[in-house]
């Protein structure tokens, strides 16, 4: 019954931290921006391109018989621009504008301006209060 105990204790530990809730809401978040861009590709960008190019229903219907088999290249196509343009938008937000936050973030740090001369007597002032001070209720008493 402990050890039952225990594993439900790990579990519940592991489940509601901070970090997988994040991860669960990540995941939620990117399955509908994955629905967006899904139906960007398949309503917009893959019937321009089938107008451009020949073909009777868009890039659906380009298919490649061998043998008495047909392979639909066309959906996969699309799937392959679906996945171009994941990509390029993941790369566009993680690498460019979190990479652009992150290093304004360090050069704010980086460019914190050195203490004037005021400053530094006020931290030696302050470091040798410090030093001296004693704690309330010390052996000594004041006379």
């Amino acid at each position: 019954m402990k050890q039952a105990s225990s594993l439900f204790g790990e579990f519940k530990n592991f489940a509601f931290k901070g970090s997988v809730i994040d991860l669960a809401v990540g995941v939620i978040i990117g399955a509908a921006f994955g629905k967006i861009v899904t139906s960007l590709v398949d309503h917009i960008i893959m019937p321009f391109i089938g107008v451009l190019l020949p073909g009777k229903s868009g890039y659906q219907g380009w298919t490649l018989p061998i043998r008495g088999k047909v392979i639909p290249y066309g959906l996969f196509l699309g799937d392959v621009v679906n996945f171009l343009i994941v990509a390029a938008a993941l790369f566009l937000f993680i690498v460019k504008f979190l990479g652009w936050i992150m290093r304004s973030k360090q050069e704010e740090a980086k460019a914190a301006p050195p203490l004037t001369k005021d400053q530094e007597l006020l931290s030696e002032i302050r470091d040798l209060l410090k030093q001296q001070a004693r704690p309330i209720g010390a052996s000594e008493t004041p006379q």
